[in-house]
């Protein structure tokens, strides 16, 4: 018997974090694939292909015994999806962009096994304050920003720019805590083991 109740399809560690503190036994089998969005793919819609695919591609490589757990994350303004950022050119453009307005965090958690596949979705409003472009460069050299949807982490040092949050917490986190719960019931994996 595995020492393990779920495979999560993420290398992020703030997802293994986030299960760990509601004690999920689990394992980790990052997926793979192309995280290009298609044309004419609402912001929504590629979150959830992406969450799904992630799923799948775990499950297509026999993984599926076990329920898998994908996950997907996306920061959105002014219908712009911000990914991680390809480099301190594009890391920078994005947070300046989010500078003194609101945004959305859009998450979506999947799970399936070989017959079947439920997914979650989590949209949560954050506001910035003003940033200036020197905060904004230091920002930058933490380090923090580059593997970051939007070029931030809430958890982290970019916690000073976010002027208010409306929804999950833990979905800008990158793990929705509500609708993972849900789905981890769906599924009879135990929390707090």
């Amino acid at each position: 018997m595995a020492d393990y109740d779920l495979i999560l399809a993420s290398a992020s560690p703030r997802r293994t974090e986030i299960l760990n503190q509601i004690g999920v036994r689990h394992s980790v089998f990052p997926a793979d694939i192309d995280e290009t969005p298609k044309k004419c793919e609402s912001a929504i819609q590629y979150v959830q292909r992406m969450a799904l695919e992630k799923a799948q591609h775990v499950i297509e490589k026999g993984e599926g015994k076990i329920p898998v757990m994908g996950a997907d994350t996306a920061v959105v303004c002014d219908s712009k999806i911000f990914g991680k950022p390809q480099n301190q050119d594009d890391g920078i453009a994005m947070l300046s962009l989010l500078s003194g307005k609101s945004h959305q965090v859009i998450t979506v958690v999947a799970m399936g096994s070989t017959n079947r596949c439920l997914s979650l979705t989590s949209v949560t409003e954050v506001r910035f304050r003003e940033i200036t472009a020197k905060e904004i460069n230091r920002y930058w050299q933490t380090g923090e920003p580059q593997d970051k949807a939007g070029s931030y982490a809430i958890q982290g040092y970019g916690a000073v720019f976010v002027e208010s949050i409306k929804g999950s917490y833990s979905g800008v986190v990158g793990l929705p805590i509500k609708e993972t719960a849900q789905l981890l019931q769906a599924f009879n994996i135990p929390v707090w083991v």
